[in-house]
């Protein structure tokens, strides 16, 4: 089944310490482009976050959204800059001892200075948070897939629709090759008649023939339509492959489309001007389809 490479998924782990909240957003994109955003203390997590989003989605930009909520206690330690302890203690001794002013100091007074003592807290090891974040992040991609094979699924179908189409008007134009070539052979006849009559001469019907020929071989546009059948054939069966093959897509169309332009270079003929009209649009709507899929 085809993807689509838009959607949309959400996923979230929770327990009695912690809550940690993934969202993942796909939108259109040529290449696989990964974009995470998250809490700073988690970025040594990077790396495998991006492993496992790209091992499920294959194309696209892909944007990754993590929150983390942390309901445990919080456990702090009080470190102690010793060299600016020291520092302080020296400046006030040498200060008490300019002024001649007793050193009347204490650890306490110390202590108030600034950054002499720093709380900080003891944070978890980001490893021991990554089965929560991988569980999450597994939920929000499936929720996100279900939308892609969705969404993928009517685009199948409309495209699939659309070669069963695009094959009707080739075979239109295949009807009209022979009727092409037999009404420029009886222009001709009567243009010549007309010609010829008027110095009251008979046609040369070896001349005529020589240019109904080279008429023919100018126009004969064979090759084009079985080669523009032949693409049809292959993009219904990739339609049909059930794996990522928006660019194989992409090739396949962009060579209907030049067989089509030359069908109605070679054709001559208004009749096929107009089918061609309406195949190059349907590539067209077909292209745009395509833009969409993984």
């Amino acid at each position: 089944m085809l993807k689509s490479m838009t959607g949309f998924g959400r996923g979230e782990y929770l327990d009695a310490n912690q809550r940690v909240i993934v969202e993942v957003k796909a939108v259109n994109h040529r290449y696989n482009e990964i974009v995470i955003r998250m809490p700073k203390h988690l970025g040594s997590l990077e790396d495998k976050i991006r492993r496992t989003v790209a091992g499920s989605l294959a194309r696209g930009r892909i944007d990754v959204y993590i929150t983390l909520d942390d309901y445990s206690e919080k456990r702090r330690t009080v470190r102690v800059d010793k060299e600016l302890a020291m520092a302080y203690h020296n400046a006030l001794e040498e200060l008490g001892s300019l002024l001649n002013v007793p050193l009347n100091n204490t650890v306490y007074h110390v202590a108030k200075y600034t950054d002499v003592l720093k709380v900080e807290e003891v944070t978890e090891d980001v490893e021991l948070i990554w089965p929560k974040l991988n569980q999450a992040i597994e939920l929000a991609i499936n929720n996100l897939l279900g939308m892609r094979l969705a969404e993928g699924e009517a685009i199948q179908t409309d495209l699939l629709a659309r070669v069963e189409k695009l094959t009707g008007l080739i075979e239109q134009i295949e009807v009209r090759a022979p009727e092409i070539l037999e009404e420029y052979r009886n222009k001709l006849t009567a243009r010549m008649r007309e010609l010829v009559l008027s110095v009251g001469i008979e046609p040369d019907e070896s001349r005529l023939l020589q240019e109904t020929a080279i008429f023919a071989d100018r126009t004969n546009f064979t090759e084009e339509i079985v080669r523009f059948k032949s693409h049809m054939a292959q993009l219904r069966s990739t339609l049909l492959s059930g794996e990522a093959v928006g660019r194989k897509l992409d090739f396949i169309v962009q060579e209907i489309n030049r067989e089509t332009n030359t069908v109605g270079s070679k054709a001559n003929d208004l009749v096929v001007a107009g089918i061609v009209v309406e195949i190059k649009s349907e590539i067209e709507k077909v292209r745009e389809q395509i833009q969409n899929i993984e």
